[in-house]
């Protein structure tokens, strides 16, 4: 069950346990086939995770069209394709994580890393200080960027279009829609 938060409690029951109590943005009807869905979980002797964190509106459409777009441009004048553009860019300025892997299973971390899409990259960085392990660096696709995230990323590429002479949407669109993306 996913939804917005819109108020916060905590309580103790009689054992003097926490309880939160969590206002949700969900019909009542939506609220009873959610807490149903999880009851049966832990009717099964499964047990859930929650994790409450802060709101932030994912990037929209319109950002990843207008990232494939100018990817697209700079391929054309620098005689590449759209597909190698966006794998450095997300490579220069994309998310990523260094996790250290056992030797024996680093090619098939990457081939498996790299399955995910394009934008999901990876490559050995160095030995880790663990011993028989690799850090790789992994980077993750743009399809998992929350909206500040792809606003670094268009920033990016369009100063590279401006380096290259290649015209963008004027600086006002491109600052409204950094802002519809709910970058802060």
């Amino acid at each position: 069950m996913k939804s917005l938060v819109t108020d916060i409690r905590l309580q103790f029951n009689k054992s003097h346990q926490p309880e939160l109590v969590l206002v949700l943005s969900l019909s009542p009807q939506q609220a009873q086939e959610g807490v149903q869905e999880l009851k049966e979980v832990l009717g099964k002797g499964k047990r859930l995770q929650a994790e409450i964190k802060q709101y932030r509106k994912r990037r929209s459409l319109d950002a990843n069209a207008y990232c494939w777009v100018l990817c697209q441009k700079i391929a054309e004048v620098i005689g590449s394709t759209k597909e190698l553009v966006y794998q450095n860019f997300i490579r220069d300025v994309g998310q990523f994580e260094i996790i250290p892997i056992r030797d024996d299973a680093v090619d098939r971390w990457i081939r498996n890393w790299q399955s995910k899409g394009l934008g999901w990259y990876a490559e050995i960085l160095s030995d880790s200080k663990i011993e028989g392990y690799k850090n790789v660096i992994s980077y993750f696709g743009s399809s998992v960027y929350d909206s500040g995230e792809m606003s670094v990323l268009i920033n990016e590429i369009v100063n590279q279009c401006h380096e290259l002479g290649i015209e963008t949407k004027p600086e006002e669109e491109i600052k409204s829609l950094i802002e519809s993306w709910g970058r802060k």
